[in-house]
């Protein structure tokens, strides 16, 4: 919990301080309320329609996203078992989301985790782009001492230690806006639109810039920013990696718009669908934001840009796993509101809910097995499988969309001409609403009306955000994937394995 009299009216040269001194002001994160407690007071500029929102714990609109960071913590006293992994750092048990990955079972158990939070909270629980942003930092900051004595792999352990003592948030920036693509970061009529470094002191480096789609930015402790993308000589200050507190001096948060966000200003809750949990990005502008020395882990090594980049993806596409947990209240919404309706009977509602669960658990399947087939680094952390990974992900682009129809598909038309909560509780309209949307007898209308708004909220509403248009776009959109897929896809070995079986000269593959 943050001690909002040290912290509330910092200026920018208060804020200049060592890494001790502002870890010294943080106290160590426990339970879910903890957390919540931890985001008051940070005194951060953040707008949303148009407003500096004072204090984001109590926006209506952003606390839902706040709580699926919540159940985060809550998963961890509630299940250590699968929430918590014991830290040979601290030589203590952590959260699974800031663990070194050590074997591929860690990353197994990761991916149950990951499909157990989307269960519990139907959206996206905002933790995996961080975990993954730990899990690459630790072997490349390893091979660029390796080549150049630097010593960002020492300052990365002694962040991570604090990190897991304190039980943090890290939030991951790594896109870029881009500008123009057919220029390099270098090229940009504006230099703002990559990140990157505009003047260096003793003390430590300064940064400008903005990092875009920032999953549950606002709601992180801290942010690291890296490279979005492959970088040459000329690209060098936009080679940058570092640990940003949320509140440093210069952070500017803007809220992006999810559809039909405003239901969470109106009265009641069902017609929002899932009215306890969201999502959330954001976008993050660095204006000269400092970075001390002790937090900087990449400056100017632009030949290791690329390289993590492919490893961070190789963590973040098996990570949509989580998508299948989204899945499962999916299914179980369609096969719910099918039996309310009094179809759930019928050969071809099994039929479609079958075809549901085959298509998320295929996408769990090469999750899980990228995970089986990790291989370990030169720094000692398992990574997983690429290929299997970017064959995952290239699932989740297209799996969550089918499901999504064919839930709708079983919900019917009602779902999307439902009349508003005010109306159902209307002396008048109410009544005749009762009478008019029975289905069957022994199930109330009102349980019925807020099944149809969960699958409504994720297929069209909010969450439909982080199971529909995520899935699509997060990690990279499919075309990243299907790159990855041919680089990795080896076709000349394969060719020689269909010549040996036709009694073909095998090629000699150079």
């Amino acid at each position: 919990m943050n001690d909002v009299s040290d912290t509330r009216h910092l200026t920018a040269a208060t804020r200049e301080e060592s890494a001790q001194a502002r870890w010294a002001r943080f106290k160590p994160i426990v339970t879910g309320q903890d957390y919540l407690d931890s985001l008051r007071g940070r005194n951060i500029t953040c707008y949303l329609f148009g407003e500096n929102v004072a204090e984001p714990v109590d926006h209506p609109v952003i606390r839902p996203s706040m709580n699926a960071l919540k159940a985060t913590y809550d998963l961890a006293v509630e299940d250590p078992e699968m929430a918590t992994a014991h830290s040979p750092l601290i030589n203590a048990r952590v959260s699974r989301f800031l663990h070194i990955v050590e074997s591929p079972q860690d990353l197994v158990k990761k991916n149950k985790m990951q499909r157990r939070m989307g269960q519990i909270t139907g959206t996206c629980f905002q933790r995996c782009a961080g975990l993954d942003t730990i899990s690459v930092l630790h072997s490349i900051t390893f091979d660029i001492d390796a080549k150049h004595g630097t010593r960002y792999h020492q300052r990365y352990l002694a962040w991570l230690k604090l990190a897991q003592t304190n039980n943090i948030i890290v939030g991951a920036g790594m896109t870029d806006p881009k500008g123009d693509r057919s220029k390099r970061p270098h090229e940009q009529e504006d230099p703002d639109l990559f990140m990157h470094v505009v003047r260096r002191t003793e003390q430590g480096l300064y940064v400008r810039g903005a990092k875009a789609h920032m999953t549950g930015g606002l709601n992180s402790h801290w942010i690291c920013v890296m490279p979005t993308m492959n970088l040459g000589e000329k690209d060098k200050d936009y080679a940058v990696v570092g640990m940003v507190p949320a509140d440093a001096a210069g952070l500017t948060f803007i809220y992006g718009r999810q559809s039909c966000d405003t239901r969470a200003l109106e009265k009641g809750t069902i017609d929002q669908g899932n009215a306890t949990y969201g999502g959330q990005e954001t976008l993050v502008i660095f204006d000269d934001v400092f970075i001390p020395w002790e937090h900087v882990l990449m400056d100017g090594e632009y030949e290791f840009a690329q390289e993590m980049v492919t490893r961070f993806t190789a963590y973040h596409r098996a990570s949509y796993v989580c998508k299948t947990g989204l899945g499962d209240v999916m299914v179980g919404a369609a096969a719910a509101i099918a039996e309310y309706n009094g179809a759930d009977g019928a050969s071809h509602v099994k039929d479609k809910l079958v075809e549901m669960t085959h298509l998320n658990e295929t996408i769990y399947s090469s999750g899980v097995a990228s995970s089986h087939e990790a291989t370990q680094l030169a720094s000692g952390i398992f990574m997983n499988d690429a290929m299997l990974a970017n064959v995952c992900k290239h699932n989740v682009t297209r799996f969550p969309y089918e499901i999504s129809r064919l839930a709708q598909d079983l919900a019917g038309g009602l779902m999307v001409t439902l009349p508003s909560q005010d109306d159902f509780e209307h002396s008048v309209a109410g009544p005749l609403l009762e009478k008019y949307f029975k289905g069957r007898a022994e199930v109330p209308v009102e349980h019925r009306v807020r099944m149809l708004r969960l699958i409504e909220n994720m297929t069209l509403g909010r969450n439909a955000v982080g199971y529909l248009t995520e899935s699509m776009h997060g990690a990279g959109s499919p075309q990243a994937q299907r790159i990855q897929i041919l680089r990795g896809m080896d076709v000349e070995k394969k060719k020689n394995y269909a010549r040996k079986l036709a009694a073909i000269p095998v090629k000699v593959i150079s």
